[in-house]
C-alpha cells in the first residue's frame, strides 16, 4: 500500500462511493456468505466475485483495497446496502407496532407514555379512555372511532384501493408484508365509512383559486346487469380540480344542466369560457344555466383531440377512471357507480398528485388545504374526524 493524505484520502473514497452506488443501481447487490461476510459481483468481469469482510475493520479482495487500503466501491456499496435494509426493516417494525392495536398512543404527540384514566360511553359502547404523561392529553385512541383496526391500516387500505389493487389482492398483500389477516369485505366496509365522513367534510370546503376555464365531457360505465350509465364530469383547467360529476342512464338536457348547476353551486361562481363537445343538449343546457344578455360566457364546442383548443385534459382523466373501472370488472348498479364516482373525485382532488401541478393535488392548487403533507389520507382523515364528524 502506498501512502496519500487525508484530504485525498477522502476525495478517492467519495469517488468510490458514486461506483458504489452504481452497483447497487445496477441491480447487483451484495450476498451474505458467512457473519460480517458479503460477495460482490465485478462491474468489468460477469464471473468475478470480491468478497468483502468486516472483523474490527472492512476490507476487500478487489485489488483496488488491496493497492490502496482505501474503502473500494465494493465495501462501500456493502455499508449502503445494509444501511439502506436496516432502514427498511425499521420502516416495517415502526408500521407493525402502529399496526399494533395493544400499542397505544397519543394523538397529539405520538408518545407511548400513556396510562388509563376512567372510561367513556359512546353509542358504540364504552371505551377506555387514557391520559398522555408527557403532554396532558386525555383521549380514547384512534380517530376512527368504533374500529378496531388503526387509522393507518385503514388509510393503506384505502390507499392501495383508489391506486387500482383489487379488495382481495388488498387482503393478501397485508397478510404478506404484515402478518395481519383481512377478509376482504371488510376493507370493503372501510372504505364505504370512512369516504362517507370524508365527503361530509370535504363538501363544505370552497375552492377559491379557479381558473376561468372549464372543460366538460361525458363518458360510459358499465355495470355488472350489462347496462351502460353516463359519467359527466367538469373540470377547471387551472387546478385540475373536479368541480362535479354526475350519473345518468341517458345524455338528455336536463342531465347537461344538472351537471351545470353543481359545478356552479361548488365554484360559487361562472367561469369565462366552457368547452364541450359537438352533443346537442350541451347547446340547450348551456343557453339555460350561462345564458345571459351580456354573453359573460362563451360556449366553445365541437372541441377536438387534435385541434387547437380541445378536451384533452378531462380525456386524460376519464381515462385513470377507465382504469380503474376496469380492475373492477365493472360496477353493481347506477347506485354504487354514483358512489364510487363520488368516492373516485375526492381521491382526485386532495390525495393523487400531478405533475402538471408540480407534485401537488388539485384540491391545493385551489386554494383548499386539506389532504396536504406526506401522508394525504392520515391527515385528510384526522381533518374530518377533527371537524367533530364521529367516524
Amino acid at each position: 500500500m502506498y501512502r496519500i493524505g487525508e484530504v485525498e484520502r477522502k476525495n478517492l473514497e467519495n469517488l468510490r462511493k458514486v461506483r458504489a452506488f452504481a452497483i447497487l443501481a445496477k441491480g447487483d447487490m451484495p450476498k451474505v456468505a458467512g457473519k460480517e461476510i458479503f460477495i460482490v459481483p465485478s462491474q468489468h468481469d460477469k464471473e468475478k466475485r470480491y468478497t468483502v469482510s468486516h472483523n474490527e475493520k472492512w476490507e476487500c479482495t478487489c485489488p483496488d483495497f488491496q493497492k490502496t487500503g482505501l474503502h473500494c466501491k465494493h465495501i462501500q456499496a456493502v455499508q449502503m446496502w445494509l444501511k439502506l435494509k436496516e432502514n427498511i426493516d425499521a420502516d416495517i417494525l415502526e408500521l407493525k407496532n402502529e399496526m399494533d392495536t395493544k400499542i397505544i398512543r397519543c394523538d397529539r404527540c405520538g408518545s407511548r407514555n400513556v396510562i388509563k384514566r376512567g372510561k367513556r360511553k359512546t353509542k358504540h359502547g364504552v371505551r377506555q379512555r387514557y391520559e398522555c404523561k408527557e403532554c396532558g392529553r386525555r383521549f380514547t385512541p384512534e380517530p376512527i372511532k368504533q374500529k378496531k383496526a388503526n387509522t393507518k391500516l385503514i388509510a393503506l387500505c384505502m390507499d392501495l384501493y383508489f391506486k387500482g389493487l383489487s379488495l382481495r389482492k388488498i387482503a393478501d398483500t397485508i397478510y404478506q408484508f404484515y402478518g395481519i389477516r383481512i377478509h376482504h369485505n371488510t376493507i370493503r366496509r372501510w372504505i364505504n365509512t370512512v369516504m362517507d365522513k370524508i365527503k361530509e367534510y370535504v363538501n363544505k370546503k370552497e375552492p377559491k383559486l379557479l381558473g376561468d376555464v372549464w372543460h366538460v365531457d361525458e363518458q360510459m360505465i358499465k355495470t355488472k346487469k350489462d347496462e351502460w350509465v353516463w359519467c359527466w364530469n367538469v373540470m377547471d383547467r387551472k387546478t385540475r380540480f373536479i368541480l362535479a360529476n354526475n350519473i345518468t342512464t341517458s345524455r338528455e338536457i336536463q342531465d347537461a344542466r344538472e351537471l351545470f348547476k353543481k359545478a356552479k353551486e361548488v365554484a360559487n361562481g361562472k367561469p369565462k369560457y366552457v368547452y364541450t363537445d359537438g352533443l346537442p343538449a350541451y347547446i340547450r343546457a348551456f343557453k339555460k344555466e350561462f345564458g345571459d344578455r351580456q354573453h359573460s360566457v362563451v360556449h366553445v364546442r365541437n372541441v377536438g383531440i387534435r385541434k387547437e383548443r380541445n378536451n384533452n385534459m378531462i380525456e386524460r382523466y376519464h381515462g385513470t377512471v377507465r382504469e380503474r373501472n376496469k380492475v373492477m370488472r365493472a360496477l353493481d348498479k347506477i347506485e354504487t357507480t354514483k358512489e364510487m364516482m363520488e368516492y373516485w373525485r375526492i381521491y382526485y382532488n386532495y390525495i393523487r398528485p400531478h405533475s402538471a401541478l408540480d407534485g401537488g393535488t388539485p384540491a391545493f392548487k385551489a386554494g383548499i388545504c386539506a389532504g396536504i403533507g406526506r401522508n394525504r389520507w392520515m391527515e385528510l382523515i384526522r381533518q374530518a374526524t377533527s371537524s367533530k364528524i364521529n367516524i
